[in-house]
Formats: structure tokens, sequence, C-alpha cells
């Protein structure tokens, strides 16, 4: 059998198969069951998983309409089954698994748009729950494929190799971290598509956050965050001033998290970082504001979700439409509204 799993979507949708994919292997030992990619993140969080046989990277957005037919129909017929990975809400996924032509189509039933989104081309079906977590419908898509009901829910996996983490030390003593200090780990980013910019913590309140926790506990502050994000990181780190906090530019996802792991506390937006700490077995701290908490806390790990959790929340549900706010008061309050010291007491509890 020739499983290829459709992971579109991202760095943290691609994390949050994992445990699914480590189930679909322990049943299924003799499948090939290769990954298809568009995000050069999500293709490293994939690399070292010994459940897979192959990831193709494939970059659909940049290679335009007629290159991506071209290169679908070279794979088309070359699989007995495609799963797309839960969440991919999109009719351009389902179009893909669709000409890619395997018998078996595994796919999600949508709550919204899913008929205009194309999710009947799929032929095994799920019907989406708002009540479970990510990783949990992942399990649903692979039990409906095997027709066997697991009865364990495992973490997320993102191993690091031991050559890494010998980097990733040589790095921290480099920028003075020692091995006595707390060490806060922050994320202030998030995606930006669809408007989920919205989504993000002030940096403002990141830096005064890193300033307490530096006055309070004399915590040596690591501000992660991607490329598209070093502006942002560098912006926090200004205004903290002070040499207890460090931005961290590090050459790919592997090598960040490797730096990463050595965290006694991680402060995140609800992004892929949030999950990669859960990954790492990190303590967390969940920033969430229109997001349905249900999908997409810290899974498996100790957390604290920080969350004004309005009358109105959730607002944001898997669909394509843009993330908007309806209300008259204060536009995204679910947000704006968190606090510096609500967030300062979460990472209190774990210190």
């Amino acid at each position: 059998m020739k499983i290829l799993l459709i992971a579109l979507s991202g760095i943290g949708d691609a994390l949050m198969f994992t445990p699914a994919l480590k189930l679909l292997k322990y049943s299924l030992p003799d499948a090939e069951i290769n990954a298809l990619v568009m995000y050069k993140g999500a293709q490293e969080i994939f690399q070292s998983n010994r459940n897979l046989s192959r990831i193709i990277y494939f970059n659909f957005l940049e290679e335009g309409y007629l290159n991506s037919l071209k290169f679908l129909f070279q794979i088309r017929k070359k699989y007995n089954v495609t799963i797309n990975v839960y969440p991919s809400n999109r009719k351009e996924y389902n179009i893909i698994s669709y000409i890619i032509r395997a018998k078996s189509r595994v796919g999600t039933v949508y709550l919204r748009k899913n008929n205009s989104n194309f999710g009947f081309l799929n032929n095994i079906r799920v019907l989406e729950n708002d009540s479970v977590h990510n990783v949990q419908m992942n399990i649903k898509l692979c039990e409906a494929l095997t027709g066997k009901k697991f009865k364990v829910e495992p973490p997320l996996e993102f191993p690091i190799s031991e050559e890494e983490k010998i980097l990733a030390e040589k790095y921290l003593n480099e920028i003075g971290v020692n091995n006595k200090e707390i060490v806060i780990g922050f994320h202030p980013g998030c995606g930006i598509l669809k408007n989920h910019v919205k989504r993000r913590w002030e940096k403002e309140k990141f830096a005064e956050l890193g300033k307490k926790l530096i006055k309070e506990y004399s915590a040596r502050i690591l501000i992660f965050g991607g490329p598209d994000e070093s502006e942002l990181k560098e912006n926090i780190f200004s205004m903290i001033e002070s040499d207890k906090a460090n931005v961290i530019n590090a050459e790919s996802i592997t090598r960040s998290s490797a730096i990463m792991k050595r965290c006694n506390v991680f402060v995140t937006n609800d992004s892929s970082q949030m999950h990669v700490a859960a990954a790492l077995g990190l303590k967390v701290v969940a920033i969430i504001g229109p997001t349905n908490q249900n999908y997409i806390y810290p899974w498996k790990t100790e957390h604290q979700i920080v969350s004004l959790n309005l009358e109105c929340s959730p607002c944001f549900f898997y669909s394509p439409k843009p993330l908007i706010c309806t209300r008259t008061d204060v536009k995204f309050k679910c947000i704006k509204e968190l606090t510096v010291e609500m967030v300062y007491q979460a990472v209190n509890k774990f210190l």
C-alpha cells in the first residue's frame, strides 16, 4: 500500500498529524507513507520522522497553475490512499487529492463551507467536531481508513538530533546563558494570511512582560520567530532595553527548536511555535484570542491558557474566510484587552 499525506497547510498542522502518523504506521507497518508539503518548515518537521518514507516538496503557490498540474499528473495514480490532513478546508486541497486519483481519498466533512470547498471529492470522510483537538481529528481520519479504533493518543513528534543539541548548547554559551538562570522564551508572531495577524498580542505587552520577568526573576528572555518576524523581534528587544534579552535568529526550525529546549517556560501566541514547544515538552503559556481553544491547545504538555473567554469567543473556525471581528465596542477585544498581569501570573505559576 502507498499512502500520500497531503500536508499543505503549514508547520503547526504538519506537527499535529505526527501522533496519527505514528498510529497509522503501527497499524499498517508495510505501507509506504509519503508526505506532500509546500512549506519548507513543514518539510523540516517531517524530515526526521521515521514513520515517513519520503517527503515531497512542491510549492504550488510559486509554481503556478500549469506547472502544478504537470507535477500532479506525474504522481497521478501512484498512490492507493491520499489523506488530507486536518485542517485543510480549501477546495484546492480537495482538487489536488482528486487529480492524484487514489482509490481511497480520506478527508473531513467540515461544518462550514464543506460543499463549496468540494469536500464531496473525498470518499472516506469524518465529520468535523468542534469539541476535539486537531490531533484527535487526524487520528479519527486514520481510524476511518484502517477500520481500527486506536486506544492511545501519542504526543507530538519532532525529534532533535544530538548534533543539534550540542550546537544549541554552544550557541547558548556564546550569548552568555548559564545553567542556573531562568530562561523564558517568547514567540510574539503568528501567521499573517487571512488577517491572522490580528491574533497577535501587542509587541509592547511582550516587552513589558519581559521587563517584569527580568526584574522579578532576573530571567533571561529569548525572543523566537521566523525570518519574516525579524523586525518584530528586534522591536521587542529594543523596548526591553536589557542585556538579559536576546533575539534568536536560527538558520532552521530544527536549530531554533534545539535552542528553545533550554526554556523553562515558553510564552506564545496561537502559532506553529506553540506546537513546536508542545512537541519539545516545554511548559507553555498560550495567549489565545479568537481561536477555538479545543482545536489548538498545547498537546500533551503542561500549559496555561490566557484568554478573556468572551461571550463572542471563539469566532475563528476552519474555513477559507479571513478573520474578522463583529464587535462594535473594541475590535478584537479578546486579544487587545489581555493584560500583562494576566500573562505574568500564568508564567508565575510555573516558576
